[in-house]
């Protein structure tokens, strides 16, 4: 049988996916609540530390640094380990690495040194945590349920970070500067526990005896030479490095520009939540209405119009609403390409291949991150998202003429045929019927 998820008409109705699942959500959206607590004070520590918007904005970097560093390295020990233990065993570490952070704010010596330190740990975890999680998807959740597993997990998260934490984080940072991290370290304690409940994972994989180099590069190679996955992953760097260098300056934006407090803040950014829970209900049946080419096309325009409100209207109502239409389109552009890597992707490889995919596609955050710092520096924060909406105007064209090719459906058809002959998932090459925009080779997830 085609492991394959299609979009179908019953595809939003509410589905029992399982005790393992709701104990895997459920520790997904703790931790994220816990995430975005850390989202919303590790700025405003950083700008009560210091008024320069590039030192701010490295906070960021630090964060996301990681994503390029130890993405392929995480996928093969991915591919290697127990994923459920190995998820509570982070968690915990997690837990340790925020109680330092709050010590040191007691302390005195939680300077800028200490919070960068820790943030870009906080980021190795991530990019371990991440891509296991997606991993460990398809074992505790049915094959037909993964497209409503996967926009649960990701609204619950987005809920998390962009709305129950952000909220909550500014509240407790205007209590006590080192009251959101200490809060932080429970919920990753929480989700630990949660996670140490469930019976299924997925186990861990015996190794081979081509070396560690060659594992490594085994998922390099496979994803590169599928058309249609390595143009979505190069695609995905250019939205991240705009969505990057916009929430990096974001905090700045608030303060000068729309004149917010602290808490004015973390409101701001808890409308995410909105466009998060909004996408993870109308993700599945936009996919199918839409179809998967149609889906990107409406959510790279939806992202491209919430920078350009940004960029020209100085309202924090309108930043709240762009803001929401942005979380909105990156949570469905995450639900299409994430069910497509699970079911096009050979499972003995999708932790190296979802790496590689995330060290192409998270490449652009560090970058957008500095470069957001440095552009709000000389020419202001409106100068920042305009700048992104041009490269999502950019990419909306692109995903358009690959739509008018019908680059997704061929790929799937193609898989589709390949396991129909019983070879299994397999890469596209140049002779194949994935005819995806081959012309823009340096374009293409989140």
């Amino acid at each position: 049988m085609s492991r394959l998820a299609t979009p179908t008409a019953a595809a939003g109705r509410r589905q029992h996916l399982g005790r393992d699942f709701s104990r895997l959500w459920s520790a997904a959206a703790i931790s994220a609540i816990g995430d975005g607590v850390t989202i919303a004070a590790g700025p405003l520590l950083a700008a009560q530390l210091t008024d320069d918007p590039r030192l701010i904005g490295g906070v960021s970097v630090a964060f996301t640094a990681p994503f390029v560093l130890f993405g392929i390295p995480a996928g093969l020990l991915i591919d290697r380990v127990d994923i459920r233990k190995a998820l509570v065993r982070v968690d915990l570490a997690r837990a340790v690495l925020l109680a330092v952070l709050t010590v040191g704010i007691l302390g005195g010596w939680g300077g800028l040194p200490l919070l960068y330190v820790c943030m870009f740990l906080l980021g190795v975890a991530e990019v371990f945590c991440r891509n296991a999680a997606q991993v460990l998807v398809p074992y505790v959740a049915p094959e037909s349920g993964l497209s409503t597993a996967n926009a649960r997990i990701m609204a619950a998260q987005e809920a998390g970070t962009g709305f129950v934490g952000p909220l909550f984080g500014a509240l407790l940072f205007s209590v006590a500067v080192a009251l959101p991290f200490g809060v932080d370290a429970a919920t990753f304690l929480c989700s630990a526990l949660l996670l140490a409940r469930m019976r299924r994972t997925r186990p861990a994989q015996p190794g081979d005896a081509s070396g560690v180099l060659p594992q490594m590069l085994a998922g390099a190679k496979w994803l590169w030479r599928h058309h249609l996955l390595r143009s979505l992953a190069l695609l995905s760097c250019l939205i991240n490095l705009a969505g990057s260098a916009m929430l990096a300056v974001l905090v700045v934006h608030s303060n000068v520009v729309l004149g917010l407090s602290a808490f004015g803040y973390g409101v701001m950014l808890s409308c995410q939540a909105v466009g998060a829970v909004l996408a993870a209900r109308i993700a599945p049946l936009l996919t199918n209405r839409l179809g998967r080419e149609g889906a990107l096309v409406a959510t790279a325009a939806l992202i491209a119009a919430s920078e350009a409100v940004l960029a020209t209207v100085p309202s924090p109502y309108a930043a709240g609403a762009a803001l929401a239409l942005f979380a909105c389109g990156t949570v469905t552009w995450n639900v299409v390409v994430v069910v497509l890597r699970q079911t096009l992707v050979p499972r003995h490889l999708l932790g190296r291949a979802n790496s590689v995919y995330r060290l192409i596609a998270w490449g652009g955050l560090p970058v957008g991150a500095a470069a957001g710092g440095f552009v709000a520096a000389e020419a202001g924060t409106p100068a920042v998202f305009g700048a992104g909406a041009a490269v999502m105007a950019v990419i909306a064209v692109i995903l358009v003429r690959g739509a008018r090719r019908q680059w997704i459906t061929r790929a799937v058809q193609a898989q589709r045929a390949n396991e129909a002959a019983g070879d299994g998932p397999a890469p596209t090459g140049p002779g194949s019927t994935d005819t995806g925009p081959a012309e823009h080779p340096g374009k293409a997830d989140r």
